[in-house]
């Protein structure tokens, strides 16, 4: 199996458990690099932003609630996309990411 493929299936396979290990092995690490980085693209006057290996969209969400951003979030993870999904769908934001 390709390194590629290897990945894919390790992050297809944590997906349903990805945000709480993220979050927990991080120590919520992740939540201030996603704050940090909005702050960052308010100055910018953002439109549209590409979120390359977006996992289950956590940053895709902030980048649009805060910003009012068109976003569009990509992942080679079918998985990781399937979870987004749900979290987009649950709030109601599955057509606007």
């Amino acid at each position: 199996m390709k390194k590629k493929e290897q990945v894919k299936e390790m992050f297809n396979s944590i997906a349903g458990t990805y945000d709480a290990l993220n979050h927990f092995l991080s120590m919520g690490i992740d939540k201030r690099w996603r704050r940090k980085a909005v702050a960052i693209l308010e100055k910018e006057k953002v439109e549209s932003i590409l979120d390359v290996a977006t996992g289950t969209g956590d940053f895709a969400i902030k980048l649009h609630k805060s910003l009012g951003a068109n976003v569009i979030g990509v992942d080679i993870s079918e998985g990781m996309l399937n979870e987004g999904k749900k979290k987009l769908k649950d709030l109601n934001l599955d057509r606007e990411i």
